[in-house]
């Protein structure tokens, strides 16, 4: 192995990402039903979560128990602006609403949230691969007033949807050798404030 047959394979890598996304482009879609979803300010049509844009960027979490879905979270906020410059985003998870916004406020998350509550959304449009809640991404758009599903993704470990797996293979670190935590805060062997009611 060389350092040159690495260069190689990431141009032929670039060259395949290139060539994946104009076959996005060609996707003309499905159409889907306008479900209803419930935010803070109550139940609202799909529809209404294009917010005036034609393109709408579904972020389909599997909740605050999981550790994945939050580092995918936490990768996609940080580049939030920018997406919003060309789409609407909304993350969506089974939680109650109350629960994901305590949960996004304690990740310092900006998303606009909706909870499909594990309804008929999560079974139509969630659900892949066996797998009745999988984290991922949908894209809808709306036509003469019709949405229509284009593309999707799953979301998993070494996958293109999070920062994290490409650097750390650059250090020779497998998606096999590390797992995401909520934080990584490790508790002193003595701590000098006498170790009482430490929250792990």
């Amino acid at each position: 192995m060389s350092i040159a047959q690495i260069e190689q394979l990431e141009q032929e890598i670039l060259e395949k990402v290139t060539q994946l996304n104009q076959m996005r482009q060609a996707i003309s879609g499905e159409p889907i039903a306008d479900y209803r979803l419930q935010t803070l300010s109550g139940e609202v049509a799909l529809s209404e979560l294009f917010a005036g844009k034609t393109k709408l960027l579904m972020i389909h979490n599997m909740g605050e128990a999981c550790r994945y879905c939050t580092l995918w979270g936490d990768g996609i906020n940080g580049i939030l602006p920018h997406l919003e410059s060309a789409l609407s985003v909304v993350l969506v998870s089974k939680n109650d609403i109350h629960t994901m916004r305590t949960f996004a406020n304690s990740r310092n998350w900006g998303f606009r949230l909706a909870s499909h509550g594990g309804g008929d959304y999560m079974k139509q449009q969630v659900a892949q691969q066996g797998y009745d809640n999988m984290p991922g991404a949908v894209v809808y758009e709306l036509r003469d007033g019709v949405i229509y599903r284009t593309n999707h993704c799953a979301f998993g470990p070494g996958d293109l949807y999070c920062a994290a797996w490409p650097l750390l293979g650059l250090a020779g670190i497998g998606e096999a050798q590390w797992t995401p935590q909520f934080n990584y805060w490790i508790k002193p062997r003595k701590l000098e404030d006498g170790d009482d009611n430490v929250l792990e």
